[in-house]
């Protein structure tokens, strides 16, 4: 009896003592690769001289906040560095990805460089995250001063010259402000220059980025118009979905081209020259988003209530390019944060990031997911999203904006709106409690406007 005692003693030191030289052995390895990582950034920013006029304790403190997020990010990182060879898909078809067909109107779209490697993402990113330190106020964009409490802003999106951005909700407006008088520092309120009726809740919005009086919309009951901003008048109505339509995108390479999505399950192509659509893709579920690729002619993706994101080649629309499958819930808005990547929003209360060149033509695509983004709340409500140099900026149930930076997982910068109204007073010391419904940025100066369920518009510029 004692014997056998003693064996299992000695079964169970032994055990414990190789777990812990198995510990040992990572933690070896972790700090050889921290050590050769330290060496390589010493050299590559050797020549270069610090300027940064912020406190070096502040910027070291903010760091330390998110210590094992970090930890957490960069060995993730690490490791999948090393399999990254092993990873690839070998799909032979990408060149949808970047093929551009020759169209004279259309404006240049170049992808911007991407970072060489993972690894400088990830450095690139933790130096963003030091030195933005919030959004500050620029000004308000008042919706009116109607006591109509349901006042939410679905879409909000810039023209050609991001001189001026468009609103539209469920008021059944579409209105258009001038954005110019908040660039010289001064905190403004602006009111609409243009106001434009519908019959119907507007879902979405989406200005041409050629012609830049031209902006479609997609509304409640199921059409699709375009409106010339110049006139505030309408001149083209497509009536082909069955229901609801929630989604509407121009495209940046073919300013002709523009798709709608909806409850009747399809995506239908549109050009501007046709009255009927050219095209329609059928799927199982609710379509909720729809967005082209700006780096490609042919390429298209959407968001469903099926819990996946689909990219089709628009030249063989039978079956998905691919199908991103891993959120655990509707997916509310998909956007290409360059020709390979795609960044998309559920109501999971998760954001993820997609590698296209992970993705495979049959099945579901599921290990293509490179990041998930998590801090905001969404789990009843669409927040928006947007992506801009890549910053991703979405909205939460708690009327905050949450801006991610495209290689950390952890948000880098929140700022709650601001709600007043004269007519009404402080939403919040009334008890009203509003969801951040609308975020676009305005990329020449990385302004970012957000709008809200009580039909608030901030506009922030990132410090």
């Amino acid at each position: 009896g004692e014997a056998a005692e003693t064996d299992l003693l000695l079964d169970f030191l032994n055990s414990l003592e190789k777990v812990k030289q198995n510990e040992v052995l990572k933690i070896r390895e972790n700090v050889e690769i921290l050590d050769s990582d330290i060496e390589l950034v010493k050299k590559a920013y050797a020549l270069i001289n610090s300027s940064d006029t912020k406190n070096p304790n502040v910027l070291e403190n903010k760091l330390l906040d998110h210590m094992n997020q970090l930890e957490s990010a960069y060995f993730s990182m690490r490791a999948s560095m090393q399999c990254s060879g092993t990873d690839k898909a070998g799909r032979t078809d990408t060149d949808v990805l970047g093929n551009r067909e020759r169209v004279p109107w259309a404006p240049d779209q170049s992808d911007p460089t991407k970072p060489a490697t993972r690894l400088e993402m990830l450095f690139d990113g933790i130096c963003k995250l030091a030195r933005v330190s919030k959004f500050e106020l620029c000004g308000l964009l008042k919706n009116g001063e109607m006591l109509n409490s349901n006042k939410v802003i679905c879409s909000l999106c810039f023209d050609r010259d991001e001189d001026y951005i468009a609103s539209a909700g469920v008021e059944k407006q579409i209105k258009v402000f001038e954005i110019g008088s908040f660039l010289d520092g001064d905190v403004d309120i602006q009111y609409p220059s243009l106001e434009m009726s519908n019959e119907s809740k507007i879902s979405c919005i989406s200005w041409n980025s050629y012609i830049r009086s031209h902006l479609v919309s997609s509304d409640f009951d199921g059409l699709v118009q375009m409106w010339d901003v110049n006139s505030g008048q309408r001149f083209t109505r497509h009536k082909e979905h069955q229901n609801r339509v929630w989604s509407v995108d121009f495209s940046r390479v073919d300013p002709m081209k523009f798709a709608s999505g909806g409850d009747d399950c399809s995506v239908r192509l549109w050009s501007a020259n046709e009255k009927n659509s050219v095209g329609v893709i059928w799927n199982r579920a609710t379509v909720c988003c729809v967005q082209f690729s700006a780096y490609s002619s042919n390429l298209l993706a959407f968001g469903s209530v099926d819990h996946n994101i689909y990219l089709y080649d628009l030249r063989h629309t039978r079956i998905p390019w691919c199908t991103l499958a891993g959120h655990g819930h509707t997916v509310s808005y998909v956007r290409f944060l360059d020709s390979e990547t795609v960044v998309s929003a559920s109501l999971d209360n998760t954001l993820k990031l997609w590698d296209l060149n992970k993705t495979n033509l049959q099945g579901l695509s599921t290990n293509a997911c490179d990041l998930t983004f998590s801090g905001h709340t969404n789990e009843r409500n669409f927040v928006g999203m947007a992506v801009c140099d890549g910053y991703i900026a979405t909205g939460s149930e708690t009327n905050e904006v949450y801006t991610y930076y495209k290689s950390l997982p952890m948000p880098i910068v929140t700022h709650k709106l601001e709600c007043f109204d004269t007519m009404q007073g402080d939403d919040a010391a009334n008890g009203v409690e509003h969801f951040v419904s609308s975020v676009c940025w305005r990329t020449k100066s990385q302004m970012l406007v957000a709008a809200n369920s009580g039909g608030h518009i901030n506009v922030l510029r990132m410090v």
